[in-house]
């Protein structure tokens, strides 16, 4: 069986206010998406990799995507959950029922390569798929509709997703679909895969792996990643 990473890499980054998209920002020399591309093409168990452009992208630097393992090009959706069914599309000819198909945000340049390989071993033998988590550890409030504190949320049981998150193809397909027919949208693929009533598995995943949102997420980006380097976590 194989497995085969998307990296959606289609959106605009609004929220951060930039002239380009996040993903194509600067840190230490290379772009935001050149360096969550390299960290994936590091896993060698991977069979090919789908980027997931927006229209207006164009056709990719020969220099920004990784020369280890093949590239499928793929066009964005509206919203990311189409994006990554358009690159499922692509795969069906490609991909059996049961191969792996790991999903990537183009935004997390901070991933190390070790701990994708450890979420595909803890997820080897499960029927479903999972995902990387890391448990929640600020103190979580419930406000109303005017911003008032009405409750105290406990989060022992609570964690935020990150990525790779990955499944089985049959079953992330299958459950991307009815998302669309019902016309709704899956902020990721556990989301959509937890609607056929399926338990995804958590893999602790490493706070080092952020998500670009806001600008000052650049400058603390480029720390860890140097840090990353220094300890011999990562390559340069």
């Amino acid at each position: 069986m194989a497995i085969w990473a998307i990296v959606p890499a289609a959106g605009q980054g609004k929220r951060m206010g930039a002239s380009v998209p996040k993903q194509h920002l600067p840190i230490n020399g290379k772009t935001v998406l050149q360096y969550s591309l390299e960290r994936l093409a590091r896993v060698r168990a991977l069979a090919g990799l789908v980027l997931v452009l927006h229209p207006d992208d164009g056709t990719p630097m020969s220099a920004d995507l990784p020369d280890t393992l093949p590239v499928l090009i793929a066009r964005g959706g509206n919203e990311r959950c189409h994006s990554v069914l358009n690159a499922l599309n692509i795969l069906e000819s490609k991909s059996a029922s049961d191969d792996w198909i790991l999903v990537h945000d183009a935004a997390r340049p901070c991933l190390r390569a070790a701990e994708v390989d450890g979420l595909l071993e803890a997820v080897c033998n499960h029927d479903v798929g999972g995902l990387l988590a890391a448990p929640v550890s600020d103190t979580l409030k419930k406000v109303n509709d005017k911003g008032e504190v009405v409750g105290t949320v406990s989060r022992s049981l609570l964690h935020k997703a990150l990525t790779p998150q990955v499944f089985r193809f049959n079953i992330l397909r299958r459950a991307l679909k009815l998302a669309a027919k019902q016309n709704t949208i899956m902020t990721d693929e556990s989301a959509a895969v937890e609607s056929l009533g399926l338990s995804p598995l958590v893999v602790r995943g490493s706070t080092d792996n952020i998500k670009i949102t806001h600008t000052s997420d650049l400058f603390l980006a480029e720390l860890i990643i140097k840090r990353q380097i220094s300890l011999g976590l990562e390559k340069p």
